[in-house]
């Protein structure tokens, strides 16, 4: 079989890889300027990274010689998209030593909390961060961890429930329900509202209409930043489309995903455990969405290589041919040229991020493991 080639470093394995890439989330979604260096960029998103040393964070900052955006972003516990946001810049944009990128942009009128009754609690909403939480109730990152027994490496989630140690309670200014694209009744004007959390394929598959007609109606492309309060154009009025319940922590787009992973397990009669490996894989390598880009030749929602075995360019962009892929067995697509999580003996009884690492052979195998106890939560929410 081929080998797996990291670097300038060659492994040889005895299956084919999906990906012989950084698995996580960030590296994928961003070229070298921008590109992530260690945390998955739904960490920096929802949760203050490791490096932060203080909920204090300047107006701006001056880059420096091997400076990233995801490394800044997690230095100051911010989201790699609103440093972008707030300085015009794309994925593919390039920063130089000496730039001056600014780091505290407004935050969205839906996402600052206001006093009420003191009970000392907090309800998520989609897009909050644990450093802005903190801020907005003048209290400390730390004492919300350990009031909430959480770590630097947990995740929140949009309807959650945090304590909130000498402040008082807050409740979100804005109604609690996970951000998901609320699509325009027939009669209204062909626009939307962006809200936190939001993604132009989600917007796209919620007002019937595709990713490539709303980046056209709004002169953008793929590497546009979309923010929330921007207001879109939408091709045309278009009639509602029935909201589908959302996993924990997942938007629409997500949730969808992760619902066709299930479905499919189900089929397969794929236990309960091989499905959230499905799922936990499926979100370290794409975040759940099935992206038309990755790194080298990787694609769709596993990120598998058609130079590999795994099918052409077209074939792992396919949803559902991808998951039967990843799951394997005698209904595999890719037959013998690939192997999937059932053709692996004894995977049952490996660690969550072994069985996982087994498909995919990552140069990363430990980051599946993140993913054990929400996959598990994404199952029970749907089924």
């Amino acid at each position: 079989m081929p080998a797996a080639i990291v670097g300038s470093i060659a492994l040889t394995f005895v299956a084919a890889p999906a990906h012989a890439a950084e698995p996580a989330q960030n590296q994928r979604m961003s070229p070298p300027a921008a590109a992530a260096d260690s945390t998955s960029a739904m960490r920096i998103a929802r949760v203050v990274a490791a490096s932060v040393k203080t909920a204090q964070v300047p107006a701006t900052y001056t880059v420096q010689r091997g400076d990233t955006v995801s490394a800044i972003a997690g230095r100051f516990g911010l989201r790699i998209v609103d440093i972008l946001s707030a300085n015009g810049l794309g994925w593919s944009s390039v920063i130089r030593p000496g730039q001056v990128l600014h780091l505290t942009a407004a935050p969205a009128a839906d996402a600052t909390p206001t006093a009420t009754a003191t009970t000392g609690t907090y309800v998520v909403k989609a897009g909050d961060t644990i450093i802005a939480i903190a801020r907005a109730h003048s209290t400390s990152v730390q004492a919300i961890l350990d009031a909430n027994r959480l770590s630097r490496a947990s995740i929140i989630y949009p309807g959650q429930r945090l304590s909130i140690p000498g402040a008082a309670a807050m409740t979100p200014a804005a109604s609690t329900t996970p951000a998901a694209p609320t699509p325009a009744s027939p009669t209204s004007s062909s626009a939307y509202v962006v809200t936190a959390g939001d993604t132009v394929s989600a917007i796209a598959r919620a007002h019937g209409t595709s990713v490539q007609a709303i980046l056209d109606a709004n002169r953008l492309n793929r590497s546009s930043i979309i923010y929330p309060g921007q207001k879109l154009a939408l091709p045309t009025a278009m009639a509602p489309v029935a909201s589908i319940a959302l996993a924990p922590g997942l938007d629409a787009e997500q949730s969808a995903n992760a619902r066709l992973i299930v479905s499919i397990g189900r089929q397969l009669g794929v236990s309960d455990r091989g499905i959230t490996i499905a799922l936990g894989t499926a979100m370290q390598e794409s975040w759940l969405r099935n992206l038309d880009w990755g790194d080298r030749d990787s694609l769709g929602l596993f990120q598998q290589r058609p130079s590999h075995g795994w099918g052409t360019a077209a074939e792992v962009r396919n949803a559902e041919r991808a998951i039967r892929a990843f799951y394997g067995g005698a209904s595999d697509p890719n037959g013998a040229r690939t192997r999937g999580l059932l053709d692996i003996a004894g995977w049952q009884a490996m660690p969550y991020s072994q069985a996982a690492q087994a498909v995919q052979i990552s140069a990363y195998p430990d980051r599946y493991a993140q993913w054990e106890a929400p996959s598990a939560q994404w199952l029970a929410a749907l089924g």
